[in-house]
């Protein structure tokens, strides 16, 4: 079944040299996933071949610079076994030039020009040209271990994304995954041209994050005593899950990322999703507990109490915590799937309802509007700070806080709606872009993969100026059932390298076929790099169904 998948890939050719010593060069080919704005491949001109002559260029006092051609040296060596060296002077010939150009279109993009005796990566900044590397990386064949050596084709590139917002969501509230791996999805994320990390850190299962007003937090939050494991018999497996990350330790996530020009996303859910803090501290929640940290998942009925003055103070005290550690310009305050059961029967929060003067409205429930009060004041909070909320688009039920920007999980329909309000919008709905989804996840092969590429984010009921405030689109894994590396990379591969072309990539460029022709040549990156990947994409005889035609039951 592979071998009819790569028979039709074209992601390399073969160029036997003259001369009966002389090695066969095998050439990559530009056209890369996501695919560039602009490739131009002439098959006539000579290929750059890479030796162990060849080095890497860039300017010698830009510090970033010569780290991402250091990422050079580390793919070269990776795809081929030949360590090349950085130097200081720019040769006139067998190099890969890294530079900054005024000229470039953006920030973020860079062009690519590959002769016969040079590879020359300009970019708009120094992102630009850590893009045009991640190009470059995707555009080599492997050879390490053959007698074959490498070569790029000749040709241009010139590329830019379409959104300035590319994410991707990792649930740790679940469970629990450690630093080491964390680091592996960012270089995932990054070969991707994926500029976001969206870290979920709190869950009803689990409080992952140090936070030193707070140690309780950790101490008792981080630990659960069972976890859920069939939802159908009830079943549970008596083993405890724990863990947390200290300050330093997403420190040196943020660290790690920024390297790779990702921008790390703490999320705090509030006002739900918060029974690992009540089970902490319970004088936070309506009753005053006691509570537990469940391990059945889902939706529960015990929240922060909106009317209590102490529990907006926590959420600000942890908040203040957080930016300390996270510098991102965006921080994500959930909003998502908070019962309001308790706040009607909660004195407290019937009090500060009356306090505000909230009446009920055909719009909006007067508990959905203390939800705003209370995110608005968190927003102010964060605002102050010099920071920009995030939330899940539950956040408009009770009127959007002033400068929210809105993740629209629950479909296309709140982004649309908070869009038509002019904020800004981030498309990751749950039926596209929820690879941990289990109905979804039953599609089988291609059709997996066909319903995230087919998936256009921005929606056409919009007008062309509402349309300008869709940023972005996200991809996201909850870990419900997720608590091992092997079915994590089995749920976001090759789904990922879907979602890259609907991020980066124009509507007008893209090609279900092309890109089918392009994965096997990303699948090897995998396996080279040791991520595992729904081995039924292989299955080219599956029958491919229009992705809707079928309903795929839990």
């Amino acid at each position: 079944m592979k071998t009819r998948l790569r028979q039709f890939a074209g992601a390399a050719f073969l160029l036997v040299l003259t001369g009966c010593s002389s090695p066969t060069v095998e050439v990559g080919n530009l056209k890369v996933i996501p695919l560039p704005q602009e490739v131009f491949q002439p098959m006539t001109e000579k290929p750059f071949v890479i030796n162990a002559r060849t080095v890497v260029y860039c300017q010698p006092d830009n510090e970033v610079l010569v780290r991402t051609a250091h990422f050079v040296v580390s793919y070269v060596k990776e795809l081929t076994g030949i360590e090349m060296e950085v130097v200081d002077e720019c040769p006139s010939s067998n190099v890969i030039s890294l530079s900054v150009s005024e000229n470039a279109k953006g920030k973020e993009a860079y062009r690519m020009d590959v002769a016969e005796n040079r590879v020359l990566i300009e970019g708009g900044s120094e992102v630009g040209v850590f893009y045009g590397v991640q190009t470059l990386y995707k555009a080599l064949p492997i050879v390490k271990g053959t007698e074959k050596v490498a070569a790029l084709p000749a040709g241009l590139i010139d590329d830019a994304p379409r959104f300035p917002y590319r994410g991707f969501m990792i649930d740790v509230g679940r469970h629990y995954f450690p630093v080491s791996y964390l680091k592996e999805m960012i270089d995932l994320m990054a070969m991707h041209n994926i500029n976001y990390f969206h870290w979920h850190l709190t869950e009803d299962q689990g409080w992952r994050i140090e936070i030193k007003k707070y140690p309780k937090l950790t101490e008792i939050g981080s630990v659960r005593d069972s976890t859920l494991i069939d939802p159908v018999t009830r079943e549970y497996d008596g083993i405890p899950h724990s863990g947390f990350y200290t300050q330093d330790e997403a420190r040196e996530i943020v660290r790690y990322a920024a390297e790779r020009f990702i921008t790390v996303i703490p999320e705090i859910d509030m006002p739900g999703h918060m029974m690992a803090a009540l089970a902490s501290y319970p004088e936070l929640g309506c009753t005053g507990g006691p509570y537990t940290i469940p391990g059945r998942f889902g939706v529960h009925k015990e929240v922060l109490c909106a009317g209590n003055p102490e529990t907006l103070q926590f959420a600000k005290d942890v908040l203040e915590e957080i930016m300390e550690i996270f510098p991102s310009p965006y921080i994500h305050i959930g909003g998502d799937e908070c019962p309001k059961k308790r706040w009607r029967e909660c004195p407290k929060c019937q009090a500060k309802i009356r306090e505000l003067g909230i009446k009920e409205t055909p719009e909006h429930t007067k508990e959905n509007q203390l939800q705003t009060y209370f995110m608005g004041e968190v927003e102010k909070f964060v605002n102050e700070h010099g920071r920009q909320i995030l939330g899940w688009d539950e956040i408009l039920e009770g009127g959007l806080t002033p400068n929210a920007t809105v993740v629209s999980w629950r479909g296309t329909e709140g982004g649309i709606a908070a869009a038509r309000q002019h904020h800004p919008v981030i498309m990751a709905p749950i039926q596209y872009l929820y690879f941990s989804n289990p109905r979804w996840n039953k599609i089988p092969g291609v059709n997996s993969v066909k319903r995230v590429y087919c998936f256009e984010p921005v929606p056409a009921e919009l007008t062309p100026d509402e349309q300008k405030y869709v940023i972005g689109v996200q991809g996201c894994l909850w870990t419900e059932w997720t608590k091992d590396s092997l079915k994590m990379e089995n749920q976001l591969l090759p789904r990922m390298a879907a979602l890259s072309e609907i991020q980066w990539t124009e509507p007008d460029k893209k090609d279900f076929e092309s890109f089918k022709n392009r994965l096997p040549a990303m699948l090897e990156k995998y396996t080279v790099r040791g991520y595992h990947y729904r081995e039924d994409i292989h299955d080219t005889t599956i029958v491919e169904l229009p992705v809707d035609s079928v309903l795929y039951h839990d």
